[in-house]
């Protein structure tokens, strides 16, 4: 007799409500803030006063006494500034607006397409607009699980980094659910950054062949690298304190630009007679970081070179800093010198290399524990 055995119906696995789908969804999704470091509404001169006066208020950029800063501000600097940078701005001004934020919407953009739908991206500027406070309460209200903050300054300072960090620390600190906010690292010797910059500036070289490039980063006062210092005994006080990056000097701006340049000496084939590390923007008295740019354009001029090319890379946007300052001005001087050619390499702007790199500099940007 053969024993029939019934196999009890298995139960169908229930359907995802779309609540729970939804809820799901969200909770792997990644909110990304851009933020560089910013730029006046137009070339008005009250709107550039404004924006002057926003950024060098912040401690962190003029860190000296209060009562200092304030009456350098308002005694020495916005009597007379706003109007002299007004100017600078009305000559590279694009008819879509700022250079530094027309760049940062275009890379927003690529940026946001090459992650995907998991992430939301937004760009910020430290000063101005669009502003911190603004994007960090979107991305907030967006509801996504975390939030990674990716400063756009390749090197780190105080003035730059640390002040754009500490404004999105103080933003999250008075929200009553404090968001998940995990940040890109310095990416001064990123093999993608780097890769990025030599992307765009190799072709031009190529076809240039200068006798010399200068690579040329915002200056910061000395006291500044020595306050990074965290022996207070390395930097700008031990011979070459600059050459490696070792314990004292790894938040050392100084010390960042040249690890860069190091590494661009290498991926663009230069030997240590073809280029010059150079500081540039520095303002006042006080001893700023050497050696100045403008002061090696003669001396370069006088060693027998006649085509140079400029590099910028503490600025991953097209800026005030590099088209005015380097590519008017700078070559205005060289020009007067003597000089047959000056040549600004372009900065990454949206260039497809950088695009890749900043997108895997924020993938593998973890989550805090």
């Amino acid at each position: 007799m053969t024993t029939e055995v019934q196999t009890p119906p298995v139960a169908a696995s229930p359907t995802p409500s779309p609540l729970a789908t939804t809820e799901s969804s969200d909770a792997r999704r990644t909110g990304v803030l851009l933020v560089n470091l910013g730029t006046p509404d137009s070339t008005d001169t009250r709107d550039v006063r404004r924006y002057l006066r926003e950024f060098l208020s912040d401690p962190r950029v003029i860190d000296i006494h209060p009562l200092g800063r304030w009456l350098l501000l308002n005694l020495v600097i916005l009597p007379f500034r706003p109007a002299k940078s007004a100017h600078a701005y009305r000559s590279i001004w694009m008819d879509e607006g700022s250079p530094l934020l027309v760049h940062g919407r275009r890379l927003r953009a690529e940026v946001q397409k090459r992650l995907g739908d998991n992430y939301t991206v937004e760009l910020a500027m430290r000063y101005g607009q669009p502003s911190i406070a603004e994007m960090l309460r979107s991305l907030v209200e967006d509801d996504v699980e975390r939030i990674v903050i990716a400063p756009l300054f390749p090197q780190y300072s105080s003035a730059a980094s640390g002040s754009a960090l500490k404004r999105v620390m103080d933003v999250a600190g008075e929200m009553w659910n404090v968001p998940d906010i995990s940040t890109v690292s310095p990416f001064y010797d990123d093999e993608g950054f780097i890769d990025a910059f030599t992307s765009v500036a190799m072709p031009i070289l190529s076809k240039l062949e200068p006798d010399h490039v200068l690579l040329s980063y915002h200056g910061l006062p000395e006291r500044h690298v020595m306050k990074s210092d965290t022996t207070g005994a390395h930097c700008l006080k031990v011979e070459n304190c600059c050459d490696t990056i070792v314990s004292a000097n790894r938040h050392c701006y100084r010390a960042h630009c040249f690890a860069t340049s190091r590494a661009l000496a290498t991926t663009l084939h230069l030997s240590e007679g073809d280029y010059t590390v150079c500081f540039q923007s520095r303002l006042g008295r006080d001893p700023w970081i050497k050696p100045y740019t403008d002061e090696q354009l003669p001396l370069l001029f006088e060693r027998g070179v006649r085509r140079l090319a400029i590099m910028c890379p503490a600025f991953v946007a097209d800026c005030l800093e590099t088209v005015e300052e380097i590519g008017i001005r700078a070559k205005e001087d060289w020009m007067a010198l003597g000089g047959e050619s000056l040549e600004l390499i372009p900065s990454l702007n949206d260039h497809p290399v950088w695009i890749e790199a900043l997108s895997t500099m924020i993938e593998r940007t973890r989550p805090n524990s």
